[in-house]
């Protein structure tokens, strides 16, 4: 297998950026998920689970580490005033660094969005869904015809064979992976995005069924280095 595409997402759950190259460190790429939109009365982390419309907005980082946000009229959001105009609440945009309790929300039937939501606490360094995994990778061949962009891994794979990868380290380019865990499903991947991208809750129905809830693979960062599109993928 070989990095056919990178892909990094400054704030969570908002449309990310395609890199040629990245560097990878112990919370993964570099400037991944290190935002993110927190509700200001309740506290909890917002993501397109929750706020589908988030996924219409855009992030990229800027040299100095700070976030350029852009929201779907084409506008940029200047600060937290523009962003809780355009998600009709009081929310802030916070750092890693600004924020210990990482409270995030599930709908316990994805099916059945209107009904019962339970929290979940994420990742204690970057704004990753679990601690368990700061690189996620995936391959062209398991998606077989689906929009990667549904599943937002970092590393998009030009071959097969990534869940055979979960138990061992692997190399790609500078950096080493210990690849810990095959990652669960959500909701998510059935969000409407642009580009045409429309609401299809049958690939989390497909998941479940033919996969067991598992699309993609989590790696921690055993070493840190760069990667770039094209590199292949070594025993570590």
């Amino acid at each position: 297998m070989r990095v056919l595409e990178i892909w990094r997402y400054p704030v969570k759950s908002l449309q990310g950026e395609q890199l040629d190259t990245a560097e990878v460190g112990s919370q993964g790429l570099t400037g991944d998920r290190r935002f993110a939109i927190f509700d200001a009365e309740t506290g909890f982390g917002l993501t397109a689970r929750r706020q589908p419309r988030l996924l219409f907005a855009a992030a990229s980082m800027r040299p100095d580490g700070s976030v350029l946000i852009t929201l779907p009229d084409g506008s940029v959001a200047a600060d937290d005033a523009a962003l809780s105009a355009w998600l009709d609440r009081p929310v802030v945009l916070r750092s890693t660094e600004e924020v210990r309790e990482r409270r995030f929300e599930n709908p316990v039937d994805f099916e059945e969005e209107a009904g019962a939501w339970e929290p979940f606490s994420g990742s204690s360094g970057a704004f990753h869904d679990s601690g368990r995994a700061s690189v996620s990778l995936l391959s062209t061949a398991t998606i077989t015809g689906w929009e990667p962009r549904r599943f937002r891994s970092n590393l998009l794979l030009e071959g097969a064979g990534e869940d055979e990868l979960v138990g061992s380290r692997v190399r790609v380019g500078g950096a080493e992976l210990a690849v810990g865990m095959r990652i669960e499903r959500c909701v998510m991947t059935t969000r409407p995005q642009p580009g045409g991208i429309d609401r299809d809750l049958d690939v989390l129905r497909t998941i479940h069924r033919e996969r067991g809830g598992n699309l993609a693979v989590g790696a921690d960062v055993v070493q840190s280095g760069s990667v770039q599109v094209g590199d292949e993928l070594q025993p570590g």
